[in-house]
């Protein structure tokens, strides 16, 4: 499943379809593939639960300047990447992927300029 409009308001229902204004999306469990349409649509998102799903790559995320809270559990991701610009970011789960011990360094140095990270969940993890 992709991440279209027309799911992002049917998801909002609470917020009147008022995608620009909204600050938590739940798209858990709809075996979407790929993180799409979120930066564009949502700007003021502080909140983004997409665990239990197929994700295999963290993309198109950067520009969620207030994002707080990234659930990404459950997916098919092997690397931390592409959340330098999510400066508001606190706490990113990442329970249960495919972060191997290999790309490890790498993921850890991507985080970088999320000074305000406070809590990583790694558990599950081949790195782990």
């Amino acid at each position: 499943m992709r991440i279209t409009e027309q799911l992002l308001r049917q998801r909002s229902e609470h917020n009147d379809g008022i995608l620009s204004e909204l600050e938590e999306v739940a798209l858990h469990q709809f075996e979407i593939e790929k993180i799409e349409n979120v930066d564009k649509l949502c700007k003021h998102l502080k909140i983004l639960l997409l665990q239990n799903n197929i994700i295999e790559k963290i993309e198109n995320v950067q520009r969620l300047k207030e994002l707080e809270y990234l659930n990404l559990a459950l997916n098919n991701i092997t690397k931390i990447e592409n959340l330098g610009g999510c400066e508001s970011l606190k706490k990113l789960d990442l329970t249960v992927n495919f972060i191997d011990v290999t790309d490890l360094e790498e993921s850890v140095l991507n985080l970088k300029d999320n000074e305000k990270l406070e809590d990583l969940y790694l558990m599950g993890n081949p790195c782990t």
